[in-house]
C-alpha cells in the first residue's frame, strides 16, 4: 500500500514558476511509476507527465512539453513537478499518482493504482 501527499500549490503570476512535490509512504514506492495529472472542476482528469520508477523514461503531456519537468527521488520516495512558463489554463488542481503493474496506457488514469488528494494551482493573467 502506498500513501500519496501533495504539496506545493499556489497562486502564481503567469509566467512565473512552481514546483510540486508527492510524498510517498511505503517501502515500495522506488519500484512505481509515477504520474502527475490534472483537473478543472467539470472536466476530465487530464495526463500530464509520468517517470519509470528509475527515473530514466519520462513522458509529457504536449500542452507542458518543454516547460515543465518530472522528476523522483528514490533515496527521498518523493517525485516532483517543476512548472515554469506557468500560463492561466495551468490552473487545475494537481495530482499526484502510482503506477505499480504498467499495462501500456500511461497517459490514462485508469492506469494508476494510487492517488493523492491533490493540490490547488492558480495561475492569475
Amino acid at each position: 500500500q502506498v500513501q500519496l501527499v501533495e504539496s506545493g500549490g499556489g497562486l502564481v503570476q503567469a509566467g512565473g514558476s512552481l514546483r510540486l512535490s508527492c510524498a510517498a509512504s511505503g517501502r515500495t514506492f522506488s519500484s512505481y511509476a509515477m504520474g502527475w495529472f490534472r483537473q478543472v472542476t467539470g472536466k476530465e482528469r487530464e495526463f500530464v507527465a509520468r517517470i519509470s520508477w528509475s527515473g530514466g523514461t519520462t513522458y509529457y503531456a504536449d500542452s507542458v512539453k518543454g516547460r515543465f519537468t518530472i522528476s523522483r527521488d528514490n533515496a527521498k520516495n518523493t517525485v516532483y513537478l517543476q512548472m515554469n512558463s506557468l500560463k492561466p489554463e495551468d490552473t487545475a488542481v494537481y495530482y499526484c499518482a502510482g503506477d505499480s503493474s504498467y499495462s501500456g496506457r500511461y497517459y490514462s488514469p485508469v492506469e494508476y493504482n494510487y492517488w493523492g488528494q491533490g493540490t490547488q494551482v492558480t495561475v492569475s493573467s
